[in-house]
């Protein structure tokens, strides 16, 4: 290699790590909303291009002489989220483009921007049947002390014929840890059901035990006979057999969670009961569609549903649309401050991290004050007939 050509490379080099740098340090502004309840920013917080230089290039001069990616990434997405030690923290699915998913920390001062990666990617432990693939984090920090992080193990089905490269089986691994930086691996969830995805634990034990909400599949895309967002108990994490699951909030047809619905991040605790985001999957001639939704559970009795708004809090924008697997929002995450903020970690399309805000009263209020979906035409014209009623004498010119 001449002198030229290795100068040249070390140039590329320096471009390449001052773009880096520059779209990690960028700052991001707030997009006004029209509705009032949450607002979105400017810039997805994290995308495949945040992943860090020295993961995907080999630097070294002599193996790699002219520059080249080594490991690609296809996207980064569905994170979950922890506030720990003052900093912000999002747990990261990325995946290669070799289609394998690993999870990685990074972090921010306030949440909304210059999110840094850790060193390296969390190399996740592994029980007797490794799995092939693993993504979708759920974080917790649970009463008990240790910090809970549940995601979908991913295998293919063993009762698949030989020829059937395509069938998978999913279900809940578990992982614990007091530090985030040593993990523990327990056994996957134990349950009745032939798949699980969408799982995630309730910070406070219930009765002594462990509350985990849940999403029972028949298979490992169709929901079959399970019915929605189920709520089951667990009484040893070392021994994590589920007991009493069943469904707290079922898919309803012609509704936004028609097809299927799945618990998010764990709820939030607020004076007026737990705050839960789930996303919702319909069906479209263009394919699925998944969008956001709230509901609110009572505080002492956690398996009942006392608020549900219709429809959804967030759906994709114009810009979220577009991506690996398009017309999907979904989130796994989020955080609230002491001071009631909220803020909302969410990808769009399998390909990008985003960062919604809003607060704890706003989002009670919305569940509060928004009509439940009626069901049918009718009743949803009636809710726009009251609202215009009441509204009367109020307008302004």
């Amino acid at each position: 290699m001449t002198k030229t050509s290795a100068l040249k490379r070390i140039k590329n080099y320096d471009k390449l790590f001052e773009n880096y740098e520059r779209l990690v340090g960028r700052t991001n502004s707030p997009v006004p909303e029209s509705n009032g309840i949450i607002t979105r920013y400017q810039y997805p917080i994290i995308t495949a291009d945040h992943i860090p230089v020295n993961w995907r290039y080999d630097l070294n001069q002599k193996t790699n002489p002219f520059g080249l990616e080594r490991i690609g990434v296809n996207a980064a997405f569905n994170a979950g989220a922890i506030k720990w030690k003052g900093k912000y923290l999002l747990a990261v699915r990325v995946e290669g483009s070799d289609r394998k998913s690993f999870f990685a920390f990074a972090e921010s001062e306030n949440g909304i921007d210059n999110f840094r990666f850790w060193e390296k990617p969390l190399v996740l432990p592994q029980n007797d049947e490794p799995d092939i693939n693993a993504y979708d984090l759920r974080l917790v920090a649970h009463e008990d002390g240790y910090i809970y992080g549940i995601f979908c193990a991913e295998r293919k089905d063993p009762s698949a014929q030989p020829y059937d490269t395509v069938s998978a089986v999913a279900k809940a691994g578990i992982i614990r840890s007091r530090d985030l930086k040593q993990w523990e691996r327990l056994p996957n969830l134990i349950c009745g059901s032939a798949q699980q995805r969408n799982v995630t634990l309730h910070p406070e034990f219930i009765n002594g035990k462990y509350a985990l909400y849940t999403r029972p599949q028949d298979g490992f895309i169709d929901t079959g006979s399970g019915g929605g967002i189920g709520l089951g108990y667990i009484s040893d994490m070392s021994y994590p057999v589920l007991e009493d699951e069943r469904i707290i909030n079922p898919r309803r047809y012609h509704t936004i969670y028609e097809m299927k619905n799945g618990q998010g991040p764990s709820p939030l605790k607020t004076p007026e009961g737990w705050l839960h985001l789930a996303h919702g999957v319909r069906n479209t001639a263009a394919g699925l569609r998944y969008v956001l939704y709230a509901f609110m559970t009572d505080l002492e009795e956690i398996d009942k549903v006392i608020y549900q708004p219709g429809g959804y809090l967030m759906a994709p924008n114009a810009e979220e649309i577009i991506g690996d697997v398009g017309n999907v929002l979904f989130c796994n995450g989020w955080i609230a401050d002491e001071d009631g903020k909220v803020y909302i970690y969410y990808a769009s399309s399998d390909s990008r991290m985003h960062i919604a805000t809003s607060s704890l009263e706003v989002l009670v209020n919305y569940c509060k004050h928004t009509p439940e979906d009626g069901m049918n035409t009718t009743s949803s014209v009636e809710s726009i007939m009251a609202l215009i009623e009441k509204n009367k004498g109020l307008m302004t010119m």
